[in-house]
């Protein structure tokens, strides 16, 4: 690679952390006009590497060079300075802000002349808006933050990130909480970045995204540098072998499973301008697989089935007999888990340590005559946990905000799993999770449905829905399109459903209501 081309260079850089050493001498190059995907395990380093790089931390050891010069970044705001930007994975948005504001947050236009001192929130949002409308989102630059959808607010990040002239732009995971088609408008949005000579640093755990977008793979492994490869010499098992550090086969380690009678029916869902007429059946042992373009209706649709959301209309049964599902309260004492898609915001209480979040939905289990708490059985169970989803911890008092993402969604898993429910929804249940901790969780509920708990996963990664899904219901404009079995499915017949396209020269539409009992 050209020293010349080159537009950023760390040599050597090192970081600890009090007990941890999270990067080891890690060099790394990104040229002009190049997409570098930067992929590891959870607590591999990447994220570390891109918060010294983004000026969130600081250094101990190496060497720091942007467009051939020598630099000692020394906090975020320098790092936008010097053309560094970044899209974290996690979000970094003010919730109460509208998505013009956010954009341009510590940047604001101001009036001309004496109206200086005010921001000129017309411009603002024009500007604003001409961003969102270059990577497709379809959101008014007026819209308050907390209104947004998850996929809309990674939508305002990207947006965000794009309106520092940047040379270089970090994105961390930023297709975590994006479906297909969303995911390809993003792609787009890189390609032009690459056509003006931007470099793109791309973390993500999805390797296809890696064979799709990237121009070189660089892999990081226990806080090192442990392999560099051009695309045209990669393949996934090469990637993975370097990232695990050892052979990993199957990715979906998922098991045969007896399917009972139906443990969980829902019939006529409905709430207005949301979902309509929902209607399935969840038997015992069965992973049911909710698949979908973003905004078809997946999420609200279960949460509706835990009592998170209120429904206009429709009835859920279980085990034949009508339940009344008002709140979680309700859903929890019917035996109902909920792995929800925002571990941050609606997953974790992030200022609470790993045990203290594993306990919160199963007190009543461990108190005594509803005065006493059983502290020792709450550790037990909490360890048991840790220890079947191997989440890296130094000790069950650890806050959960100092947890890497795939760890804090481990927990999350975790603490719903310490519930023992007789139906687990998981909405993106590997959502920012290394390779190997998501075959971990495969094989977890690959055993859950052995023991015959019904489990149904909303998923946006088709591979993941394909390998896992004993039948796959597929959802479009809020509406069932299709429920198809596991041998039928393909990511053509799926994708086809979910947008309404032909399949076999017939136009496909969202079905009245399909029922599968």
């Amino acid at each position: 690679m050209s020293e010349q081309n080159l537009i950023l260079r760390v040599e050597g850089i090192s970081k600890a952390f009090p007990g941890v050493q999270a990067l080891s001498n890690v060099d790394l190059e990104l040229a002009a006009g190049e997409v570098l995907a930067l992929v590891g395990e959870n607590g591999a380093g990447k994220s570390t590497l891109m918060k010294i790089l983004s000026g969130a931390y600081r250094k101990d050891t190496g060497r720091i060079f942007v467009g051939g010069q020598e630099v000692e970044i020394t906090g975020p705001r320098h790092a936008q300075q010097l053309g560094i930007a970044i899209i974290y994975q996690e979000f970094n948005l003010a919730p109460n802000l509208s998505a013009a504001a956010n954009i341009f947050m510590a940047r604001e236009p101001r009036r001309p002349g004496l109206g200086r001192l005010f921001v000129d929130r017309r411009q603002m949002e024009q500007e604003a808006q001409k961003l969102l409308d270059r990577i497709g989102a379809r959101i008014p630059a007026s819209t308050l933050v907390r209104n947004l959808s998850v996929a809309e607010r990674q939508m305002v990040e990207i947006a965000k990130a794009l309106a520092v002239d940047a040379r270089v732009i970090i994105m961390d995971e930023p297709t975590s909480a994006l479906g297909e088609d969303e995911v390809e408008k993003l792609f787009e949005v890189i390609r032009t970045l690459k056509q003006q000579g931007i470099g793109v640093i791309f973390i993500t755990h999805r390797l296809e995204e890696v064979f799709r977008i990237a121009d070189r793979i660089v892999v990081l492994r226990d806080g090192a540098r442990v392999g560099s490869m051009p695309i045209q010499e990669a393949t996934p098992e090469k990637v993975i072998q370097l990232m695990v550090g050892r052979e990993v086969g199957d990715l979906f380690h998922k098991q045969k499973a007896e399917i009972g009678p139906p443990l969980l029916e829902v019939r006529g869902l409905t709430r207005r301008d949301v979902v309509e007429n929902v209607s399935f059946t969840l038997r015992r042992g069965e992973i049911l697989g909710f698949a979908g373009l973003v905004g078809a209706g997946r999420t609200e649709t279960v949460r509706m089935i835990f009592g998170a959301d209120p429904k206009d209309a429709g009835d859920i049964l279980i085990d034949g007999k009508p339940v009344t599902i008002e709140s979680p309260r309700d859903a929890l004492a019917a035996g109902i888990g909920f792995v929800p898609e925002d571990r941050s915001n609606h997953g974790l209480i992030l200022r609470l340590s790993v045990l203290e979040n594993i306990a919160l939905p199963s007190l009543d289990q461990h108190t005594r005559l509803r005065v006493w708490l059983d502290r020792m059985g709450l550790v037990k169970t909490a360890q048991e946990f840790v220890n079947k989803l191997n989440i890296r911890i130094a000790q069950l008092q650890q806050k959960a905000m100092f947890l890497s993402g795939g760890n804090q969604q481990k927990t999350v898993v975790a603490k719903w799993l310490a519930l023992r429910p007789r139906i687990l929804i998981m909405d993106e249940p590997t959502r920012g999770i290394d390779v190997g901790a998501k075959a971990e969780i495969h094989a977890l509920m690959s055993r859950l449905a052995q023991d015959g708990v019904g489990i149904i996963m909303v998923s946006s990664e088709l591979p993941e829905i394909l390998g896992m899904s004993d039948r796959i219901l597929v959802m479009s404009e809020g509406r069932v399109a299709a429920i198809l079995d596991r041998e039928e499915a393909t990511q053509e017949l799926i994708m086809a459903y979910a947008s309404g396209e032909k399949v076999d020269g017939q136009i496909v539409s969202p079905a009245p209501a399909p029922t599968t009992s």
